[in-house]
């Protein structure tokens, strides 16, 4: 059979990946009773210690809408707190609250050593030139690309 389409799939071979990857995280993250997008929002709040909503959207890969139905969980379960930003109260900051400081240097361990079973498995230079490869690969933005319509 002929393929129409001469490149490789590569949204594809992204997602596959993030799959094969998250098999090794999944794990840890179900024990201690969090989803993927909970483990995403918390993993870039321990990162950058605070953000915005919007910013989270972006960090996280999550939409406004779902974004909203997850914070709003995530402060029943008292895993982040919410503070209105001094001088504008339109605006508000998201941060983990103690609850999921602590959550968070409970797995920290768990989440290293499975990094490190990866990097085992793998070899660090892979991981290290797939991350760089990433990192690049994100850095161009989409005004960069020409479209063709």
């Amino acid at each position: 059979m002929k393929h129409r389409i001469a490149n490789r799939n590569l949204p594809q071979l992204f997602l596959k990946a993030r799959a094969n990857l998250m098999c090794h995280f999944r794990p840890i993250i179900s024990r201690f009773g969090l989803t993927d997008q909970q483990w995403r929002i918390l993993r870039v709040l321990d990162e950058h210690a605070q953000a915005e909503p919007r910013e989270l959207c972006e960090l996280c890969q999550i939409s406004s809408p779902s974004m909203a139905g997850v914070l709003k969980r995530m402060e029943e379960l008292d895993l982040i707190r919410r503070s209105a930003v001094t001088g504008d109260q339109r605006r508000v900051m998201i941060a983990l609250s103690a609850h999921g400081d602590a959550l968070m240097a409970e797995m920290a361990p768990l989440i290293d050593a499975q990094y490190r079973h990866i990097e085992e498995a793998y070899g660090l230079s892979a991981i290290e030139n797939l991350i760089m490869a990433l990192e690049q690969f994100n850095q161009v933005r989409e005004e960069d690309v020409r479209h063709i319509l």
